[in-house]
């Protein structure tokens, strides 16, 4: 099979695409799934430059989004068989099986089956492979983590990204006031045809103080930081007395603690690699319901997942150039199966 390796850490240039073997189902849960399309995220950037999270793991697969179609599944797999369309988050971090490579910028992957979920119906593969990590991140960052509620006051950096134009779909279905910092008005008007209530130019605006503005003084009772570093410390004025402040990234060494201690502000961390990382089944179960309830919302018409850019498989090195030049809106997913056409879809 076709697939996109590394053999150490570096530059784009270290994509190489490769014929390898195909994978094949070692354990009775696995599916083999064949990857139709996979999504890009910055994690993949941040791998591919820095290191794998596993020991041992070159030479490797990158790619933790993936969308395609059950070859064949494991003895005790019974929820899916041949043929079921599926979307999913898991490989692309080093792991390995039969001391081959699990990740999707590859043409077959074998997954866990407890991390499959059904395709959305409305999605073609190109659009459901951009999905999973960015959903399930937002989902688990303001329901599980922040305890997201009607009527609250959210606010979401980043809302152009990949995780942010989520985040603010999922708070505005949950029936919260949104807000939101962009860097342009063109990211302005694409984030407000999302549903946000507010949007702050970073650029133009200081973000604590048009939050306050915005609540009245009383601050946000959620914030969801994508950004980290400063952008996180910033944060801090801006949040309500008993909040919620969570970030997808390290939280800063010289964060004001007592600030937030003062306003009883929980800082949580999201991390949704965490079922890979540690074999978690109940969490990697977790992340399919996601999914499920996600599709069902994407099928509904309430929720959206835009699409930047579509590339095939040999270009993913120019998909990666593009996540670390930064200001990037939706996602880049690549073409691993057929091409891509106008209309977006893999012939």
């Amino acid at each position: 099979m076709r697939a996109m390796m590394i053999h150490k850490a570096g530059a784009a240039e270290q994509l190489q695409l490769e014929d390898v073997a195909k994978p094949s189902i070692s354990e009775p849960n696995q599916v083999l799934v064949q990857v139709f399309a996979a999504g890009v995220n910055p994690i993949d950037t941040k791998l591919r430059a820095n290191g794998m999270f596993f020991p041992d793991a070159y030479p490797s697969v990158l790619g933790c989004d993936g969308a395609g179609v059950v070859e064949a599944v494991g003895a005790d797999v019974s929820e899916f068989s041949a043929g079921d369309a599926v979307y999913y988050c898991y490989g692309g971090l080093g792991q390995k099986q039969q001391g081959q490579s699990q990740g999707n910028y590859a043409e077959y992957n074998v997954v866990p089956a407890e991390f499959l979920a059904a395709k959305p119906e409305s999605l073609g593969y190109l659009q459901a492979a951009a999905a999973p990590l960015v959903l399930i991140t937002a989902w688990e960052a303001l329901f599980d983590r922040a305890g997201l509620q009607s009527g609250q006051k959210v606010f979401v950096h980043a809302g152009a990204g990949g995780v942010g134009h989520v985040a603010i779909q999922l708070a505005k279905i949950a029936g919260c006031d949104v807000a939101t910092t962009v860097s342009n008005d063109k990211k302005a008007e694409f984030v407000r045809e999302l549903g946000a209530d507010k949007v702050i130019n970073y650029n133009k605006e200081d973000v604590a103080e048009a939050l306050l503005a915005w609540t009245d003084g009383k601050g946000v009772n959620i914030a969801f930081d994508t950004v980290g570093g400063d952008a996180f410390k910033q944060l801090i004025p801006a949040m309500a007395h008993y909040s919620d402040l969570v970030s997808i990234l390290q939280v800063p060494d010289d964060v004001d603690w007592k600030a937030l201690r003062l306003k009883n502000v929980r800082v949580s961390q999201e991390l949704m690699l965490t079922p890979m990382l540690s074999n978690l089944k109940e969490g990697a179960a977790h992340h399919a319901a996601i999914l499920e309830q996600c599709a069902q919302l994407i099928d509904n018409e309430q929720l959206k997942i835009h699409v930047a850019k579509m590339l095939l498989l040999e270009d993913v090195a120019q998909a990666h150039q593009l996540i670390e030049a930064g200001h990037m809106q939706g996602k880049i997913v690549l073409a691993v199966a057929g091409e891509v056409e106008e209309e977006g879809e893999v012939s």
